[in-house]
């Protein structure tokens, strides 16, 4: 399995998924349902497919 850089878009949208996860583990977002850990991991997530699928 070759890995391959993720693109700039998808980089952008994970480090905004992150952002979001660390300002509701803050309390800054209350209107966010989901538990900090759980953003984070869908963060996580939409970068290793970045990294997994080529072109994306």
């Amino acid at each position: 399995m070759r890995l391959s850089a993720p693109t700039s878009f998808i980089f952008i949208i994970a480090l905004a998924i992150a952002i979001a996860g660390v300002l509701t583990a803050m309390g800054t977002i209350s209107f966010i349902p989901l538990a900090s850990v759980w953003i984070m991991t869908i963060a996580y997530a939409v970068l290793a497919v970045g990294c997994l699928i080529k072109g994306v």
